[in-house]
């Protein structure tokens, strides 16, 4: 479904103003339709983060930029929590903008885009702060191109050890 949502915001909205979409995440909005996070990349390599409302009208899918950056404008991702599965994590440009992801696996991975594209475009000194390191880095066991679902498993493994653990009786 996301991979269709993807190639639609593409086709409508980035393409059209000659920008490469990059990554989307959904998050939370006011009012009807929903909102996307986006980053993509222009052509003379600037990359732009924005928010995107999804509506329809007659049948017909909208989108409309409704909030625009630049990643050279992004001082700090802050995760708030690291040590908690919470889909909450601000923004830090001139001011703070505070944004509510679907799930914490997309929060990662919009962080994890945000931090490649800088690595790649910019090279500067990005703090990303309040998140679990193992997840955010490409070198670790659990990377991958499907890291939503690579997150989530781990969730799950650590979980199910809990759960395991708290059935052992204490001899």
């Amino acid at each position: 479904m996301s991979s269709l949502v993807k190639e639609d915001l593409a086709k409508r909205l980035f393409r059209p103003r000659r920008l490469r979409l990059q990554e989307f995440i959904e998050v939370e909005g006011t009012g009807a339709g929903r909102c996307y996070l986006c980053a993509a990349v222009t052509k003379s390599k600037e990359v732009e983060i924005c928010m995107v409302k999804h509506f329809r009208v007659d049948q017909e899918e909208k989108y409309e930029v409704v909030e625009k950056w630049f990643l050279k404008d992004l001082e700090m991702i802050d995760g708030k929590e690291a040590d908690t599965d919470n889909p909450y994590f601000d923004m830090h440009f001139h001011k703070v903008y505070s944004l509510e992801a679907y799930s914490c696996a997309s929060k990662y991975t919009f962080a994890r885009t945000l931090n490649k594209l800088n690595e790649m475009y910019l090279k500067k000194d990005l703090k990303i702060v309040n998140f679990d390191d193992t997840y955010l880095n490409d070198d670790s066991i659990w990377s991958s191109n499907n890291r939503d679902f690579l997150v989530l498993m781990r969730i799950c493994f650590y979980a199910s050890n809990l759960l395991c653990l708290s059935l052992c009786p204490l001899s």
